[in-house]
């Protein structure tokens, strides 16, 4: 296997709370937090770690939740490559009931970023050595960087020969789709907006994905669909995998995860089906556990045979 880089561009540290019941103008006691790091690209880094594969997490980061961010991740056994901000790296929080099994999630914008860094991440991506597999460049960005930010990774990575895989949305995925990354990982409405506008029924996925793929928009299409599963399109074909039924109880790091599971499918050599069943497994096996907690690998492990097992 070759390593993989991810890129995450808005980190942050995910805060999850348990309370039995939100209840305003009140003290509400909790166990204390459970602190993971958290960003699409991170997320992603720390499921292919999971999996066995060896994965550099890249990331803009700042102040004293910065340095706790790299901490974790240094325990954790992941290597972080950091592109210094002078700003402080965001919280996200995570309130769940135990009660009624509700989840609020708090997301704040994070800090703005000078234009500049743009430059400098590219720069270190293109320098980066060993030359990775695949560089996964996922989740938002920061105000202040251009929304062909995107678009420019996926122009600068193709004269590496690595495969960018690129989870974003509105303008960014927009752009970025333009450039031609290897993968794309819309849901329904971003891969409505992509292929022109216009409400997507799911017998309409197909023609829609292929037609974003002819304009040379990307080489796959995920669209992933929450508890549907999720349906993978190629030149050479379509496969629709459905999502194990499960007790959910976090979505948080789902939509990660299930990248993180492709990616550790295709380092194994894995095609078509496979891989789509390896995404969807491990972003099930996230949403088995509370809060902010990724998967467990046996637990990828399990619903994988049974998706492939099951035919339709």
């Amino acid at each position: 296997m070759h390593p993989v880089l991810t890129l995450t561009l808005n980190p942050a540290l995910d805060k999850g709370f348990l309370v039995e019941r939100l209840v305003p103008d009140s003290k509400l006691r909790t166990p204390n937090p459970k602190v993971d790091p958290g960003g699409g690209g991170i997320n992603v880094a720390r499921g292919l770690q999971r999996l066995g594969v060896e994965a550099t997490a890249m990331y803009l980061a700042g102040g004293r939740n910065g340095d706790l961010l790299r901490h974790i991740l240094d325990v954790e056994g992941i290597l972080s490559l950091i592109v210094e901000i002078p700003s402080e790296t965001r919280e996200n929080i995570t309130l769940q009931e135990t009660g009624s099994g509700k989840q609020y999630r708090i997301v704040p914008e994070g800090p703005t970023v000078d234009p500049g860094a743009a430059d400098q991440v590219i720069e270190r991506i293109l320098q980066y050595s060993p030359r990775p597999s695949y560089i996964v460049a996922s989740g938002s960005l920061p105000k202040g960087l251009p929304p062909d930010f995107f678009a420019r990774l996926v122009k600068a990575v193709k004269k590496t020969g690595a495969r960018c895989i690129v989870d974003t949305s509105g303008e960014p995925l927009r752009l970025a789709a333009e450039e031609g990354p290897y993968l794309l990982k819309p849901n329904l409405k971003e891969l409505s907006e992509l292929a022109g506008g216009g409400h997507l029924e799911l017998d309409q996925v197909d023609e829609a994905a292929l037609s974003v793929i002819a304009r040379g928009h990307c080489d796959v299409a995920v669209v992933s669909m929450g508890g549907s599963g999720a349906i993978m399109v190629t030149s050479k074909g379509s496969f629709q995998v459905a999502a194990p039924t499960v007790k959910r109880m976090s979505t948080v790091g789902a939509g990660d995860s299930m990248v993180a599971g492709m990616v550790w499918a295709l380092e194994q050599g894995w095609e078509g089906r496979d891989v789509l069943c390896a995404g969807v497994a491990a972003g099930t096996a996230a949403t088995m556990n509370p809060g902010t907690e990724l998967f467990k690998k046996e637990d990828v492990l399990r619903l994988l045979q049974w998706t492939r097992d099951r035919k339709h």
